[in-house]
C-alpha cells in the first residue's frame, strides 16, 4: 500500500482538478475513483470530488496494492447487435460479468470483447477497455462498446448529459395500483452494508421513470427509464418503494419467482452515434426464462 500526500498552497477549485494538476503522474480518471472509493482523506476524513480546495488543505490518498490481472482474449460467444468502426452494441446475457476483478478475472464480455471486437476504446482503465456504462452480472441487455477514445468521450458524455436513452423491463413484486410513476431518491453506500446501495440523503441524485406494462395480481411488469445511472439504481429505488424486483438476491424476498437472479432486462438503448450525428435506437426481447416466467403468470391469473 502507497501512501501520497498533496499540500494546497496557491491551488483553488474543486479537488479532482487540483490533484490532477499536481499529480502529473496519474489521470484524472484514476484519480477520480480514487474519490469515489474513498481513499482521499483530509485530517482522516474521506473528501468528495467536488470539494473546494482551502490553502494549508493536507489530503493523504492511500493507493492500495495493484491486482494484477491478465487480460486474455476469449472465445465466449456474443449477441452483437451492431457495430461498426466505431461503436458496437452488445445483448449481454444473464449471469456475465461486463468486466475482470479479483473476483471475476476471466468469463467477463471484456474477455469476450477482445477476442470479437478488433478495436477498443483505452479511456478506462486496462481491464475495462471499450466499457461506456456497466449493467449487473445477473441483468441482462442492451450495452454500447467505443471502438476509440474519440467515440468513448462522445458517448460517456451522453449519458453525463442524460440525452442517452436507457429503458429496462422488470418484473416486480407486488400490484402497482398506479400507471406511471417517478422516484427521485438519492442513491448511495448503505450505512449498514457496505457491499450495499440504499436510499440516503446524502447519496447521488437519482431518477427512474416507472411505467406499468402488465398486472399479475401478486406481480407487476413494469418499463423503467433512467435519468441517471447510479449502482443498482432499479433495483434500489423498487425496493424503497416496496415493489422489489423479482429474483434480486440482494434487495427482494427471498421467497420469489425461480430464475437465475433479478428479473431485469435492458431492453432498447439509444444514442447519438459519435460520428455521423445519426440517432440511433436498438431494442433487445426478453430472455427465455423472463418470458416462460411471464407465461406461467398469465396462465394464473
Amino acid at each position: 500500500m502507497t501512501q501520497l500526500e498533496v499540500t494546497i498552497t496557491d491551488e483553488k477549485g474543486r479537488l479532482d482538478k487540483v490533484l490532477t494538476e499536481k499529480l502529473t503522474d496519474y489521470s484524472r480518471s484514476q484519480i477520480q475513483q480514487w474519490l469515489k472509493e474513498e481513499a482521499v482523506t483530509l485530517e482522516g476524513t474521506p473528501v468528495k470530488a467536488n470539494y473546494k480546495v482551502k490553502n494549508g488543505n493536507h489530503f493523504v490518498i492511500t493507493i492500495p496494492e495493484a491486482v494484477t490481472l491478465d487480460l486474455i482474449a476469449e472465445d465466449i460467444p456474443l449477441d452483437i447487435v451492431y457495430q461498426d468502426e466505431d461503436v458496437a452494441v452488445i445483448n449481454k446475457p444473464q449471469g456475465m460479468v461486463v468486466h475482470p476483478s479479483a473476483g471475476h478475472p476471466n468469463g467477463t464480455l471484456v474477455n469476450a470483447l477482445l477476442y470479437h471486437l478488433k478495436d477498443l476504446s483505452s479511456i478506462n482503465d486496462v481491464v475495462r477497455p471499450g466499457i461506456v456504462h456497466r449493467i449487473d452480472k445477473d441483468t441482462s441487455g442492451l450495452l454500447m462498446i467505443a471502438k476509440n477514445d474519440a467515440a468513448h468521450e462522445a458517448l460517456a458524455k451522453q449519458l453525463k448529459d442524460k440525452t442517452s436513452l436507457r429503458k429496462y423491463v422488470a418484473l416486480v413484486h407486488g400490484n402497482i395500483s398506479h400507471d406511471k410513476g417517478t422516484i427521485n431518491a438519492p442513491i448511495g453506500r448503505s450505512k449498514t452494508n457496505r457491499k450495499m446501495q440504499a436510499v440516503i440523503e446524502d447519496g447521488k441524485p437519482a431518477v427512474t421513470h416507472f411505467t406499468v406494462l402488465e398486472r399479475f395480481g401478486a406481480f407487476t411488469l413494469v418499463e423503467l427509464q433512467l435519468e441517471t445511472g447510479r449502482t443498482h439504481q432499479i433495483r434500489v429505488h423498487m425496493h424503497y418503494i416496496g415493489f422489489p424486483v423479482a429474483g434480486d438476491p440482494v434487495y427482494g424476498p427471498k421467497k420469489t419467482l425461480k430464475g437465475n437472479g433479478q428479473f431485469l432486462h435492458a431492453k432498447l438503448l439509444g444514442f447519438t452515434h459519435p460520428r455521423t450525428q445519426e440517432q440511433m435506437v436498438f431494442e433487445a426481447p426478453l430472455p427465455e426464462l423472463f418470458e416462460k416466467n411471464l407465461e406461467k403468470l398469465r396462465e394464473n391469473i
